[in-house]
């Protein structure tokens, strides 16, 4: 059996080995990557091993993004240290998979079940990754620190997030504004990029707080919102088409 395994820890890689090794001393790991892009590249490269091990959480995204660029036809047992939303979606679709520290009769089962799968087996529980795929959770709330308390802040509240070099303000729809500790990136990562949209360096706004699109002369797009901001919002020409689309949605 050639095995190919996506695992990212060095420790956990070497520990799933010594096991498969265990269990049947003719298994070949035949490769080992450590990222999504990684793995794509790998697939693409080689020949199919029999079996693919999994991590679901790689250096650079979630597993899942393997499936939206290459065709899989290899069976997976998937492998997480922590992710429930993950495991009970596996469970509820029948879909193996293996809880870190992983344990070496729970291995073995699990290639004894993919041992008895026709192809047709196969096809069909490939077909229903994608429906695995854990959904991203996103945040409801802020919580603001205020002199010595803690203010929750509905983010439908949340007309945009600014900042500037010294400091990053959240501006709320009755036209107060809160420093927020946060950098741009770290508060977009928490968002519901449905509702918020990273304009440019200096804002992330509410989709629900855009009043008007000004077609500006070199094709970018002003934007104003329902209260008043420090600057003008500007969406450069290259993103131009991607912001009427999230707008419009």
């Amino acid at each position: 059996m050639k095995v190919l395994i996506v695992e990212d820890e060095t420790a956990a890689y070497e520990s799933l080995v010594d096991i498969l090794k265990d269990i049947d001393p003719a298994i070949q790991v035949v490769g080992n990557t450590e990222s999504v892009s990684q793995t794509i590249h790998w697939l693409h490269n080689n020949p199919e091993p029999d079996i693919i091990f999994m991590d679901i959480h790689l250096s650079d995204g979630s597993s899942f993004l393997i499936f939206e660029s290459i065709e899989v036809e290899t069976p997976i047992i998937f492998t997480t240290a922590y992710d429930e939303y993950a495991i009970d979606a596996f469970k509820l679709n029948s879909v193996d998979y293996l809880l870190k520290p992983i344990k070496s009769e729970e291995l073995e089962r699990a290639l004894h079940k993919f041992s008895r799968w026709t192809r047709k087996d196969i096809l069909e529980y490939l077909s229903r990754l994608p429906q695995l795929a854990p959904q991203p959770r996103y945040n409801n709330k802020l919580l603001l620190p205020v002199k010595d308390k803690l203010l929750p802040i509905d983010l439908r509240d949340v007309s945009y997030f600014y900042t500037t070099d010294k400091s990053t303000q959240v501006y709320l729809r009755d036209g107060k504004s809160y420093p927020y500790s946060k950098t741009l990136e770290q508060i977009f990562s928490s968002l519901d990029p449905a509702n918020f949209y990273r304009a440019n360096k200096q804002y992330i706004i509410a989709r629900d707080s855009v009043k008007n699109i000004t077609i500006w002369f070199d094709n970018r797009l002003l934007i104003t919102l329902d209260i008043d901001v420090p600057e003008r919002i500007y969406i450069s020409k290259n993103k131009a088409a991607d912001f009427k689309a999230w707008v419009s949605k």
